[in-house]
């Protein structure tokens, strides 16, 4: 009997101890995973009006915080940026409780085409640069074509009546070249980016500034008769070959990775694990055909592996911003007389509500999971 007693008071210490030693790990799984500086952080745009018609300040910000959302993007001001205004819009948002963590930037069509003037536009970027690493503006997103081919988004309806954006290259393949806009040479536009990249990424790796290419979108073969360097996955690569720096990265974006044939998950661990994610679009699509023929979707129903890309992105440690584009056009928004779709078949508030609520579902699996 004394055996037994002696069994069974060493079984019940041991199990004390297991639960004891198991208590930290326990704590560190804490439920719900947070966002931390550590971690990817989901993020809206805070202009274009989807969000509030009343513009950035105060309705805009109230309904990013209500999503639970703490960072921002948004288009930045005209060329040269100025440290001053930069500064003073970021402490603005501070002051709420929000992150500016990107800005887009524009206005160098010159350098776009390889014409002259460029140097003079490339100046101005670096200006802006080196104003944005002074502020405290982590990432600069642009984009590089000669045109967008737009045209041939349409709408479809979807579940319940809800807007899509669908794509036809079919529909627009022979559109002419605008005036005086092309027709670029796939060779020309990477002649143009090549130039620009090897001023402006030395300079954004001093100003502590990372630099993030939006692909092609959408990724048709040729937009009214130019040459897309972003509009295929090896374009991608060959860009971030050209100047090696993890100032020199993409927003990588899992919808048209799949709009152009190929695997969301494989291609994030590609860009992730050399650190050259700088940014993220996350949303879903069908695929008819790539490249020319495909309907984006809630993100909930498309053939993208959202939980795969999120993973991904975890297990790389990407620690930048994840924006949950493209909202789906739903009659809540329909019905508001201020709402103005930014694409046929898309959404503003509401879409984006949903399009939150399931990004950071998806965020919160995957730390808990990675």
């Amino acid at each position: 009997m004394a055996m037994n007693l002696s069994r069974r008071r060493a079984l019940r210490a041991a199990g004390a101890a297991s639960l004891l030693s198991a208590a930290p790990a326990a704590a560190a799984r804490a439920w719900p995973p947070a966002e931390t500086a550590a971690t990817p952080k989901l993020c809206l745009e805070l202009s274009g009006g989807r969000l509030s018609a009343g513009g950035e300040e105060p309705r805009g910000i109230r309904r990013v915080k209500q999503l639970g959302v703490t960072h921002v993007l948004s288009g930045g001001p005209r060329i040269p940026w100025q440290e001053s205004e930069l500064r003073a819009r970021i402490e603005r948002l501070k002051a709420e409780g929000i992150t500016l963590y990107n800005l887009m930037i524009g206005g160098f069509p010159n350098t776009l085409r390889g014409l002259p003037g460029r140097d003079q536009e490339i100046e101005q970027v670096i200006q802006s640069i080196r104003a944005a690493g002074k502020a405290g503006l982590p990432v600069i997103e642009y984009n590089f074509y000669a045109h967008r081919l737009t045209e041939g988004y349409y709408e479809e309806i979807g579940r319940g009546g809800s807007g899509l954006t669908a794509f036809s290259y079919s529909k627009v393949k022979d559109l002419p070249p605008l005036p005086g806009i092309g027709p670029f040479s796939l060779e020309q536009m990477w002649s143009n980016i090549t130039y620009f990249l090897k001023a402006v990424v030395p300079e954004a790796e001093k100003a502590g500034v990372r630099l993030a290419l939006h692909p092609n979108d959408p990724p048709a073969p040729l937009s009214r008769g130019s040459g897309q360097i972003m509009g295929t996955l090896a374009g991608w690569k060959r860009l971030i070959e050209i100047v090696p720096s993890p100032a020199n990265g993409i927003t990588y974006d899992c919808g048209v990775t799949r709009e152009m044939g190929e695997d969301p998950v494989e291609v994030c661990r590609y860009f992730a694990s050399r650190q050259r994610i700088n940014h993220v679009h996350f949303r879903n699509v069908v695929v008819r055909k790539p490249y020319e023929d495909y309907t984006e979707v809630a993100p909930d129903e498309g053939q993208v592996d959202m939980f795969g890309v999120m993973k991904e992105l975890v297990r790389n440690r990407y620690t930048g911003v994840i924006y949950p584009e493209h909202p789906r056009a739903l009659d809540a928004d329909r019905e508001n007389p201020d709402f103005k779709p930014f694409y046929p078949g898309g959404g503003g508030y509401t879409g984006f509500a949903f399009n939150v609520a399931y990004a950071r579902a998806m965020l919160q699996a995957a730390l808990a999971s990675v």
